[in-house]
């Protein structure tokens, strides 16, 4: 079996092609206009003629929202393609480029495809972690997200630092989009982003979490269309740097004011992150970055870490700076670097679905 993993990002597409004989082949092609559909068009193009001779027999595809089942994974069907086009209102940023990456591979290949869902990892949570605080006859709780990559995690942290793996320990996954997650035996019991991957921390051009009265102002001000616009690409380091840019590697390497308080923004709000996370498991034994900025920049690793002396945590300046897997000093808690690998999680979901097809 070969199976190629999708994964649709709002101005990228990140495949990977895991073949019978146990290669890997990674495939990486960035947006070219504002015309979504035509330039994910045009990179799918791309994708088929660098996956020549290779073909695939499934297609597993990244879903950043899966609604409210606890399946990890799904073979598409008539029917489940229709659930997954009444879930875009949860996730706008995101699923309207996943489905449409779909249909593209759909036309591409005639194989089975199979939708793999960022917040199945998250069903593990507790009722205390899900639940928000509004009528249940609402319908509306927590969901948790980036939960293939934390699956990912969790797969690999034992290799890493052992038998503290199953202990109390909280992933840092920051990006463009970032959210932190509180695992205790390797399962998620807590997690920054709840109802939507608008919530948690300040992200590239997303909020993170507001004053509820911030949203009913606006909501005076702007249409629900605008609205969502807003909340979802023009808010979070890119507002906080007045307009400067949204890219962390950009405004690290400003000398603006505004940048630099961009960042130390996005610092404080992780570490406060941190600690709340800490603080409701009665202390954590672990510390891991991953993600974009979680796994290349050492500065954003220190400026979170040195204010977190007190837990236990102290960064040792070579390795951070080495970028090793593990970069605390000597008798210190663990802190670990792990690269995110959604696309592992993909295939062997992917091998676990097909057995049932």
């Amino acid at each position: 079996m070969s199976i190629l993993t999708i994964n649709c990002g709002s101005s990228s597409l990140k495949a990977g092609l895991f073949l019978a004989n146990g290669t890997r082949r990674n495939f990486y092609y960035e947006h070219i206009s504002d015309d979504k559909a035509h330039s994910l068009k045009d990179a799918f193009n791309n994708l088929l003629n660098d996956l020549d001779p290779d073909k695939p027999t499934v297609v597993g595809h990244r879903f950043v929202h899966g609604g409210d089942i606890t399946d990890a994974a799904r073979k598409i069907d008539d029917a489940e393609h229709a659930r997954l086009n009444s879930l875009i209102h949860l996730a706008p940023l995101h699923l309207p480029s996943n489905l449409l990456g779909l249909d593209l591979c759909s036309q591409l290949f005639n194989v089975p495809q199979i939708a793999c869902f960022d917040t199945a990892f998250h069903t593990s949570m507790p009722e205390l972690s899900k639940r928000l605080p509004i009528p249940t006859e609402f319908g509306l709780h927590r969901f948790g997200f980036h939960g293939l990559n934390y699956a990912y995690i969790a797969k690999t942290l034992p290799n890493i630092i052992g038998e503290t793996a199953y202990k109390k320990v909280v992933v840092a996954h920051l990006g463009s989009g970032a959210s932190l997650c509180l695992m205790e035996n390797l399962q998620s019991v807590d997690t920054t982003m709840g109802y939507t991957p608008a919530g948690g921390i300040t992200m590239g051009t997303r909020s993170g979490d507001l004053d509820p009265g911030v949203m009913l102002e606006l909501a005076k001000r702007y249409s629900p269309e605008q609205l969502s616009d807003i909340v979802f690409h023009k808010m979070g380091l890119l507002a906080l740097s007045n307009g400067e840019s949204a890219e962390m590697k950009d405004l690290l390497s400003s000398h603006t004011a505004n940048a630099k308080f961009a960042v130390e923004y996005f610092c404080q709000q992780v570490r406060g992150a941190i600690g709340a996370l800490a603080s409701k498991a009665g202390g954590i034994d672990a510390l891991v970055f991953t993600a974009g900025i979680g796994e290349h920049s050492p500065e954003i690793r220190e400026k979170i870490c040195t204010p977190l002396a007190f837990m236990g945590f102290a960064l040792d300046t070579g390795l951070n700076q080495s970028k090793s897997a593990r970069i605390e000093q000597t008798g210190k808690k663990p802190i670990v670097i792990i690269p995110a690998d959604e696309e592992i999680m993909i295939r062997d979901l992917c091998l676990s679905v097909s057995k049932l097809i």
